[in-house]
C-alpha cells in the first residue's frame, strides 16, 4: 500500500491522505487509455515485487505518474482522476443523479422524452448532457462557488435566457431552475463545436478521447480565423455592454452553425461555475475583471484556431510561425509575458486590430436581450463579488509564490555556503575584536601598577563567543 498526500490549492490545511495499491493505479491507467496518451505507469512485476529496492523504485515511478497526470490540464479535471485522488468529494454517480432529476422534471412535460445520457461528452463533472427524442439537448447543472445571485434573481435570469436573440449566440430552447440547479435545452448540433472542428473530433465521443491526444494537429485557414474571431469578439462586446458576465470562453463553448460561430453556456456565470482556464488567469493579478478574463481566454482560443493545439504553457515566450503577423500581434497582446504582467486590451481594442477590422459580417439579425433594471443591478453586484473572489485568490497565490521563492533561495546549496562563509567571517572578526579588547585591558592594568596605583589587579576576561544568528530554513 502507498500513502498519498493530496493538497488542493496553496493552503496546507486543505490537504488529506489516501491509501492506494498498485492495482488501483493500474485500474486508473486503464481507464485513462481512452485519452490516447502514453502515461509513465511503472510496469507490473510478478516475481520479487516485495523487494525493498523494487518498492522504493516503484514509489518514485508512481510519484512521477501522479506528477504527469496532475500537470495535464485536461486529465487533472476529469472525473476519473478526481475520484482517485479525492474519493470523499467525488464518490457520487453524477450521471445517475442528473438522470433522476431530469426524468422527474419531464414527468410533467410530456413534450420531451429522454433517449440516453451523452456520457462524458463535456469536461465538467457535475454538468450532464442527455439526448432527447426530438434531438434537443438538456443540461443538468449544479451550482458553483461563484453563485452570488439570490435564488429568486437566479431563477428569473435562467428563465430569461430563451429570450436572448443574437446572431452569434446559440439559442436556448427552454430553461428552468430551482434553488439548487438549472436545466436548459438546446438543439443538438451534429457538426459539433469549434473545438470539434479544430481537433477533427466526433461530438458524441468522450471529452478525453476527443481532445487529449489529437491524431492530426492542424490550425484553421486564415479567413476562418479572422471570421470566427470577429464573430466571437462581437458577441463578447454585446454581453459586456449589457452588463451580463460571461468568463467562460473556450473552443468547446462555441457552436459551429455553417460558417457562423455561436456562443454557448451563458448560464455558467449565473450558476457560479469555475472557468475552464481559471488555473491560468488566476496566476496573473492584472487579469482581475471578467472582461479581461474573456480577452485572455480569447487568446487561448485564437492560439488553438491558429496552431491546432493549446499553448504548452502561459505566458508564451515566443510564438511559432502563423498564417499572418496580424495573428501573432493579437496573440502577443493576450498571452505574452508583457500582456499577462501589464494587463489585457479591451474587446473594442481587439476589434480595431488589423486581423479583425476588415472582416465583413453578413448577418442582418437584430440582437435582442432585454434584462429588467432590477436584474441588471443584481448582475452588477454578482459580477463584483466574482471579481473580488478572483482578486483574493490571486493575492494568495502571489504571496504563496513569493514565500516559496524565498524559501527555495534560502534553502539552496549556494545560499547555505554563503551563510557559512559569512558566519565564519563574523566569528573571526568577533574573536579578533575580543582579543584586542583583552590586550588593551591588560596593558592598562600594567600601566596602573607601574605608576603605584592601588587599584586591584583585574583578571583578564574570557573571550566572548561570536554572536550567531540561527535561521530556520524549512524544506
Amino acid at each position: 500500500e502507498y500513502i498519498i498526500r493530496v493538497q488542493r490549492g496553496i493552503s496546507v490545511e486543505n490537504s488529506w491522505q489516501i491509501v492506494r495499491r498498485y492495482s488501483d493505479f493500474d485500474l486508473l491507467n486503464n481507464s485513462l487509455q481512452i485519452a490516447g496518451l502514453s502515461l509513465p505507469l511503472p510496469p507490473k512485476k510478478l516475481i520479487g515485487n516485495m523487494d525493498r529496492e523494487f518498492i522504493a523504485e516503484r514509489q518514485k515511478g508512481l510519484q512521477n505518474y501522479l506528477n504527469v497526470i496532475t500537470t495535464n490540464h485536461i486529465l487533472s479535471n476529469c472525473e476519473l482522476v478526481k475520484k482517485f485522488l479525492d474519493p470523499n468529494n467525488y464518490s457520487a454517480n453524477y450521471t445517475e443523479i442528473a438522470l433522476q432529476q431530469v426524468s422527474m422534471f419531464f414527468r410533467s412535460e410530456p413534450k420531451w422524452e429522454v433517449v440516453e445520457p451523452l456520457k462524458d461528452i463535456g469536461w465538467r463533472i457535475r454538468k450532464k448532457y442527455f439526448l432527447m427524442k426530438i434531438k434537443n439537448q438538456p443540461k443538468e447543472a449544479d451550482l458553483g462557488p461563484d453563485k452570488y445571485l439570490s435564488d429568486k434573481d437566479f431563477q428569473c435570469l435562467i428563465k430569461l435566457l430563451p429570450s436572448c436573440l443574437h446572431p452569434y449566440i446559440y439559442r436556448v430552447t427552454f430553461a428552468t431552475a430551482n434553488e439548487s440547479s438549472a436545466l436548459l435545452i438546446r438543439m443538438f448540433n451534429e457538426k459539433g463545436t469549434l473545438k470539434d472542428l479544430i481537433y477533427k473530433a466526433k461530438p458524441k465521443d468522450p471529452f478525453l478521447k476527443k481532445y487529449c491526444n489529437p491524431k492530426k494537429i492542424q490550425g484553421l485557414e486564415l479567413q476562418q480565423i479572422k471570421t470566427y474571431g470577429r464573430q466571437i469578439l462581437e458577441v463578447l462586446k454585446f454581453l459586456h455592454d449589457k452588463g451580463f458576465p460571461y468568463g467562460h470562453l473556450h473552443a468547446s463553448n462555441v457552436m459551429l452553425d455553417g460558417d457562423t460561430c455561436r456562443l454557448l453556456d451563458l448560464e455558467n456565470s449565473l450558476l457560479g461555475l469555475p472557468a475552464f482556464y481559471r488555473s491560468y488567469f488566476s496566476q496573473f493579478r492584472k487579469i482581475n475583471t471578467l472582461e479581461s478574463v474573456d480577452v485572455h481566454c480569447f487568446g487561448h482560443l485564437l492560439y488553438e484556431m491558429t496552431y491546432g493545439r493549446p499553448p504548452d504553457s502561459v505566458p508564451v515566450d515566443s510564438f511559432p510561425p502563423a498564417p499572418s503577423m496580424a495573428v501573432v500581434a493579437v496573440l502577443e497582446s493576450t498571452l505574452s509575458c508583457e500582456a499577462c504582467k501589464n494587463g489585457m486590451p479591451t474587446v473594442s481594442r481587439l476589434l480595431q486590430m488589423p486581423l479583425f477590422s476588415d472582416v465583413l459580417l453578413t448577418t442582418f439579425e437584430k440582437p435582442q436581450f432585454k434584462i429588467p433594471t432590477k436584474l441588471k443591478e443584481a448582475l452588477r453586484i454578482a459580477k463584483e463579488c466574482i471579481e473580488k473572489r478572483l482578486i483574493e485568490e490571486q493575492k494568495q497565490i502571489h504571496q504563496h509564490r513569493r514565500l516559496t521563492r524565498a524559501q527555495s533561495h534560502h534553502g539552496s546549496e549556494e545560499e547555505r555556503k554563503k551563510r557559512k562563509i559569512l558566519a565564519r567571517k563574523k566569528s573571526k572578526r568577533s574573536a579578533l575584536e575580543n582579543s584586542e579588547e583583552h590586550s588593551a585591558k591588560y596593558n592598562n592594568s600594567n600601566n596602573s601598577a607601574g605608576s603605584g596605583a592601588s587599584s586591584p589587579l583585574t583578571s583578564p576576561s574570557s573571550p566572548t563567543p561570536p554572536s550567531t544568528s540561527v535561521e530556520h530554513a524549512p524544506f
